[in-house]
C-alpha cells in the first residue's frame, strides 16, 4: 500500500469516526449543533484528499490538500467544543 492508498483510507476513517462520535452526541442543541458542524467539517477532509488525487494541475492538486488541512482544522475546533461541553 502507497503512501497516497494510506492518506485516501485514512482520511475516509477520520470522517467515519467523526461521524460516529456525532451520533453519539446527546440530542440536545448544543449536541446537535457540535454534532452537524463536525460532520460538516470532517466529511470534506476525505472528500477533498481524494479529489487532489485526481488533480489535473498541482496548482489544483494544491487547492485541494489546502481545503482538506483547513477542514481537519476546523474539525479539531468542533472536538474541542465537544470535550469543553462535558
Amino acid at each position: 500500500m502507497g503512501k497516497k492508498d494510506d492518506m485516501k483510507k485514512r482520511t475516509w476513517k477520520f470522517a467515519l469516526r467523526c461521524i460516529k462520535l456525532s451520533k453519539a452526541l446527546p440530542n440536545s442543541y448544543e449536541g446537535r449543533h457540535f454534532g452537524g458542524q463536525l460532520i460538516r467539517s470532517s466529511t470534506p477532509v476525505a472528500a477533498n484528499y481524494r479529489a487532489s488525487q485526481l488533480a489535473q494541475s498541482h496548482k489544483t492538486f494544491i487547492a485541494k490538500i489546502r481545503i482538506s488541512l483547513e477542514e481537519a482544522d476546523e474539525s479539531v475546533l468542533w472536538m474541542e467544543f465537544i470535550i469543553a461541553d462535558k
